[in-house]
């Protein structure tokens, strides 16, 4: 959350609103963020001084998890050498570097479907980077990454147009995209991408919570409402819990990236697994087949797809539950396999009791 555009002001506080507590905030907007899953909430600051500030910092609290900032996307030209300049002088005094990203769809649906495709490749660059401090300086610890800005952002439409003029008024509409179908499948896959590498992504936050790129939408004054995003990031959150999975995931490709992008946990505890898979392809479903042998006896609890026949179908405050996720009814689980259609286009969560 930060200070642009309705994100704070008409998002999550508006002392004159109906639902407001005594502090002002929207508490239809606070049932909303509990219902989307939020375990952190990350307000930006930083400080280009950050060695000195980390050990005045680690002074008064020697237990602070620190995050140095990285770059703030992999196009830009300091990319790499930024990285390499700020961890050689504070590696010893940080735990986290940051890392932003952002995905648009400019017009080729399927090069915008190659998300998670795109923030794999990313991780990787980072985590060498930082190793590659690590080799110089002969160190036994290990930065890992803090992915404190993702999403889908379509910079280049009217929504994200600045007001212009000396005059700007007090939480302007600004950077409220409208998300699709699509969108959120793309969102998931970020969800996905992000799960395969938390070996090294420790932290990592949505960007943002409300009205400004945002899973939540408000009206000022009046309704609250669901983007589309907010499917799968709420599902995931609930259910993706405990360890994530080496999966070796095999399978036809999609303009020189995989068709199916998939992740899955294990909770031991609550006995239960589950696999998040993307359909990355626009024109073609696939079959998942998976070998669930390796849990022992397996039974679906429950399979839920999002998709469309209209990907740019959006959600509204008038409408915002016509497409939702859905029962899948071909997931099957049966002889240590597990098969499931996944329509084109599509993000879906499978749910597996483990029986003893």
């Amino acid at each position: 959350m930060e200070h642009l555009g309705r994100c704070v002001y008409t998002g999550i506080l508006e002392p004159e609103h109906p639902t407001a507590d005594t502090d002002g905030f929207r508490t239809d907007v606070l049932e909303l963020t509990r219902e989307l899953g939020v375990s952190t909430v990350r307000y930006p600051g930083g400080t280009s001084l950050a060695a000195d500030t980390a050990r005045g910092m680690r002074m008064v609290d020697p237990d602070l998890g620190l995050v140095v900032c990285g770059s703030s996307a992999p196009t830009m030209p300091t990319f790499g050498e930024w990285e390499r300049v700020v961890l050689t002088e504070t590696y010893d005094l940080v735990d986290l570097i940051s890392a932003h990203q952002y995905l648009e769809d400019v017009g080729d649906l399927q090069e915008y479907l190659a998300a998670g495709h795109k923030m794999e490749s990313f991780i990787r660059d980072i985590v060498a980077h930082a190793d590659h401090v690590k080799s110089g300086k002969k160190s036994a610890k290990q930065v890992n990454i803090s992915f404190d800005e993702w999403n889908a952002w379509h910079m280049s439409r009217a929504e994200s147009k600045s007001p212009t003029g000396t005059d700007w008024p007090v939480a302007p509409a600004l950077l409220e995209d409208k998300y699709t179908v699509a969108d959120a499948v793309a969102v998931g896959d970020l969800l996905i991408t992000l799960l395969r590498n938390t070996d090294r992504v420790h932290a990592a936050s949505l960007a943002q919570l409300v009205n400004v790129i945002a899973p939540i939408m408000t009206e000022p004054g009046g309704r609250g409402w669901k983007q589309t995003i907010f499917h799968p990031f709420a599902l995931t959150s609930r259910h993706a819990a405990g360890t994530v999975l080496q999966l070796a995931v095999s399978g036809d490709t999609t303009a020189d990236f995989a068709a199916l992008s998939a992740a899955a946990t294990l909770d031991a505890d609550k006995g239960e697994a589950v696999i998040l898979a993307v359909n990355r392809s626009v024109t073609d479903a696939l079959t998942l087949d998976a070998a669930v042998a390796g849990l022992g006896s397996v039974r679906v609890v429950e399979a839920l797809t999002y998709a469309n026949e209209d990907p740019h179908w959006q959600a509204t405050v008038e409408d915002s539950t016509s497409v939702l996720p859905a029962q899948n009814v071909s997931v099957n689980a049966k002889g240590g396999w597990l098969t499931a259609v996944l329509p084109a286009m599509s993000w879906s969560m499978i749910r597996l009791a483990l029986d003893s």
